[in-house]
């Protein structure tokens, strides 16, 4: 058998870690932080490797390039949402965070359908904003899980991840505008 006749395990993983958003949370909600962390760390685990595997291997696909990066959003703002939800995270975050996902696809798609195709990859403000939510979000629940962590990264971790997501959202606005209008003009 073919290394090549396995490059469906990357797919499976990242709809591995599609099927743990309901259960993930669900654990939020009921305020069952040690299986949500637990889920978490399993969801990001199926990330880590079908990422590996998909590199690796080169077993790439259209469908992982799109449904990867929708399964991790989806389980982030699914993790501020319920955390909003519960009280443990303001709902001005929420929105933060929402509307900067928000103001960046509506941008793709006036992009596409304004100017033109594009292949938008992330920037590097975008991908420290991923990784500080995902830090966040993490140390958060750790703490709510009673688990060592420092009560301070509840207040620190809010105004983090709403600098990340100012700086980078207006990032995104910046040069994918510049793009547009030298488009635009040319």
């Amino acid at each position: 058998m073919s290394l090549q006749s396995w490059r469906w395990i990357p797919n499976a993983l990242t709809f591995v870690r599609i099927l743990l958003i309901a259960p993930f949370a669900g654990a939020l909600l009921a305020e069952d932080y040690r299986l949500a962390l637990l889920i978490f760390m399993v969801a990001a685990a199926t990330d880590g490797c079908d990422g590996f595997l998909a590199r690796h291997f080169n077993w790439r696909s259209r469908f992982g390039a799109i449904a990867d990066p929708l399964a991790d959003k989806a389980l982030l703002l699914t993790a501020y949402l319920m955390l909003t939800l519960t009280g443990v995270l303001p709902v001005w975050l929420f929105g933060l965070v929402l509307g900067r996902d928000l103001l960046i696809v509506s941008g793709a798609l006036a992009y596409h359908y304004g100017i033109g195709p594009f292949d938008m990859q992330p920037s590097l403000p975008g991908k420290l904003n991923t990784f500080i939510q995902i830090l966040v979000v993490l140390a958060i629940v750790v703490l709510l899980a009673d688990l060592p962590m420092q009560p301070w990264v509840l207040d620190f971790g809010i105004l983090l991840v709403a600098g990340s997501a100012v700086f980078s959202g207006v990032h995104y606005v910046l040069v994918w505008g510049l793009r547009a209008w030298r488009a635009s003009r040319s």
